[in-house]
């Protein structure tokens, strides 16, 4: 497991979703990939799991024998897990070289007040399957359906820079109804986040392949894949500067235009491209495969005159259309 990504996020934010969708890019640029799911949770994955957590302990069997909620069946499943960690270990190292993406539980209470799951995953850092000091990507997911919603009150550029937060206060307030019972909580987290300056945000619409693809090369580039995949990439830092230099990128202003402004009109020459590149491949599909010939030695025994003939004169019993009459005495 030379890389992996950990996708972690709150219920409803499209983990799942995001985990199918990336196999796919992945396994269409021919990476070897697995998914790993260690959410109990989970039980309509839209992905083959290579690794599922529910196998080893599902979690209505919890529920219902220690009489748990869901999220106490949760914490219960993921303690289970960790005390059962040969388990994780033995089936990661039969995956060898695959890309792994695990596909992680939303609770909150999972990271901030349980240690299981953090547990888990410094043991395989600690086994060298992992390591948790690279950089982590924040991914604003479903920016395709923002044209759904009410218009933001503020340029996309604001949300993913994540820059002077303090202009949001006066629109927080007004959510409120006006009330000050939150105002000091969101200064705080306001001041906190300008303070630390590190918190930026990716964009990503999932079924759109150009999206996927730039969230890919930025996850490349910082989880170190772009300088040297499994399958051989071995780019140098300057190769992938210009190749990166030399490809077309979206810029946050081209997302608001695909997504926000113009959406319909973006999404009406999307699908006459997609409609063109179908009739494409029933045109390839439809095409008559090129005849072929087969060419035999002449043996010994072979009259030249009759090889000559052969493909030439139809075959015995085929009606040419042409009558041959014979006259006596010739």
């Amino acid at each position: 497991m030379p890389f992996a990504q950990l996708v972690i996020g709150p219920p409803g934010s499209g983990k799942s979703t995001y985990c199918d969708g990336m196999q796919q890019m992945l396994t269409a640029l021919e990476r070897k990939v697995s998914v790993v799911n260690l959410d109990p949770a989970n039980d309509h994955t839209s992905y083959p799991a290579a690794l599922d957590v529910r196998d080893l302990i599902p979690l209505d069997e919890v529920m219902e024998a220690e009489e748990l909620g869901p999220n106490g069946g949760v914490l219960y499943a993921l303690e289970e897990l960790e005390h059962n960690f040969e388990w994780l270990e033995n089936g990661l190292k039969e995956l060898e070289d695959d890309y792994i993406i695990f596909d992680c539980p939303g609770q909150v209470e999972l990271f901030t007040h349980h240690d299981s799951l953090r547990n888990i995953f410094f043991r395989l850092q600690k086994l060298g399957m992992m390591q948790m000091d690279l950089p982590h990507l924040n991914v604003l997911t479903k920016i395709d359906n923002l044209a759904s919603h009410s218009p933001l009150p503020l340029p996309l550029s604001f949300y993913t820079e994540a820059r002077s937060l303090d202009h949001l206060l006066p629109y927080l307030e007004r959510e409120q109804g006006g009330s000050k019972k939150f105002t000091a909580l969101n200064e705080a987290i306001v001041e906190l986040v300008d303070e630390y300056g590190l918190v930026g945000f990716e964009t990503l619409a999932v079924e759109d392949r150009s999206s996927m693809l730039q969230l890919l090369r930025t996850i490349d580039r910082a989880s170190g894949y772009a300088f040297g995949g499994i399958e051989g990439a071995n780019e140098s830092i300057w190769q992938v500067a210009v190749s990166e230099g030399g490809g077309r990128t979206m810029e946050v202003r081209d997302i608001e235009e695909r997504w926000i402004d113009r959406r319909e009109e973006f999404d009406d020459l999307e699908k006459k491209m997609w409609e063109a590149e179908g009739k494409v491949e029933k045109r390839k599909a439809g095409a008559p495969r090129p005849q072929t010939q087969t060419i035999r030695r002449p043996g010994p025994d072979d009259d030249p005159e009759e090889d000559m003939m052969e493909g030439v004169m139809p075959p015995a019993g085929h009606d040419s259309g042409i009558k041959v009459v014979r006259k006596n005495g010739t």
